[in-house]
């Protein structure tokens, strides 16, 4: 089992921090799907600094989601310590991770996210200052470099292990790849086999044999699934039984997946309000129709929607739709 500091979880799947998705909302639907550990969004040292009420909403961590990684970043020392001190005292999450990965430029510009690839001692110095201050385990979710030229993992993982920190997750692409190409996995297995730590392997995990390849590739402890999962949490729980008893068990049939939809929208409404929600939702319904006979047109239909009800009877009526057609069994 995936052991991090003493937090120990049930399998080694771990849900991905994902911005913009991994909301309570879609946790608590990848914790019912059997996940291990769910990882919050990203959320800015400065920003948990500044108390406002959108982000302190995002640091809510309901009590089904348990266990639960909660990820920071900064660039400034003192105000990253200060922001993990609140996630640590004011928070029940169980894990405070920090981001050395994010490769957009408003994150990067600010010596934070995927900037710290570039120089360990810099990793050192703030994992450990953070490490002093709080008393939940600290872990890092890295890229493996900052561009081909700059592939620092197995250093920056021994910084992260020498600072104190409790598990590194490391995504086999570098800063310039964003999510292009393929994923390293060599490079991931270089990172296992330099530390003692956990590392949790990330990148290209679309299947429930693709993360039994990576584990098997890397010799991970844990794997981490991010856009595989979007739209998609049977993902999460079919890699489990997969991992678990070597069982590869069947897609979702469509009105499963539209049930399953329209409980995140349920639940992001119960979060956000109904006009925000249903606004948010549209992408991640276009995720949930990928694939299925006819999901595109509705897909098109859904993204001029701006009330639940009326969003739900689209989904009702594509999946009778479907079943009267006798479509309802085609697969992904």
């Amino acid at each position: 089992m995936l052991k991090i500091g003493d937090i120990e979880m049930k399998n080694r799947v771990v849900l991905a921090p994902m911005a913009g998705v991994c909301n309570p909302a879609f946790r608590l639907i990848a914790k019912e799907f059997g996940t291990g550990l769910v990882c919050a969004e990203m959320v800015s040292d400065k920003a948990i600094l500044h108390g406002n009420k959108r982000t302190m909403e995002m640091l809510f961590v309901d009590e089904r989601e348990k266990p639960l990684s909660l990820q920071i970043f900064g660039g400034d020392r003192e105000s990253l310590v200060e922001a993990a001190k609140v996630v640590d005292k004011q928070t029940n999450a169980d894990i405070i991770d920090i981001n050395m990965g994010c490769p957009v430029p408003k994150v990067t510009k600010c010596d934070a996210g995927a900037r710290w690839l570039l120089d360990p001692n810099k990793i050192y110095e703030m994992v450990s200052a953070v490490v002093e201050a709080v008393d939940k385990p600290v872990t890092v979710k890295m890229r493996i470099g900052w561009d081909d030229q700059h592939i620092y993992a197995v250093e920056n993982a021994r910084a992260v292990e020498r600072a104190g920190g409790k598990a590194v997750s490391v995504h086999g692409r570098t800063r310039e790849q964003l999510y292009s190409g393929v994923a390293n996995w060599d490079i991931i297995r270089d990172v296992k086999q330099a530390v003692s730590i956990p590392v949790i392997g990330n990148g290209d995990v679309f299947s429930p044999e693709d993360a039994k390849r990576l584990l098997e590739h890397t010799g991970c402890d844990g794997v981490m699934i991010g856009r595989g999962a979007l739209g998609n949490p049977w993902m999460l729980y079919r890699t489990i039984q997969y991992l678990t008893n070597g069982e590869l068990l069947p897609d979702p049939m469509p009105r499963e997946k539209m049930q399953v939809a329209i409980l995140h929208l349920d639940r992001l409404i119960d979060l956000k309000g109904e006009a925000v929600a249903v606004r948010e939702m549209r992408k991640h319904l276009a995720w949930y129709l990928k694939g299925l006979p006819g999901g595109a047109r509705v897909k098109d239909v859904i993204m001029e929607e701006t009330g639940r009800d009326r969003m739900v009877d689209i989904l009702d009526q594509y999946v009778v739709s479907l079943e009267e057609q006798g479509l309802a069994a085609a697969s992904l």
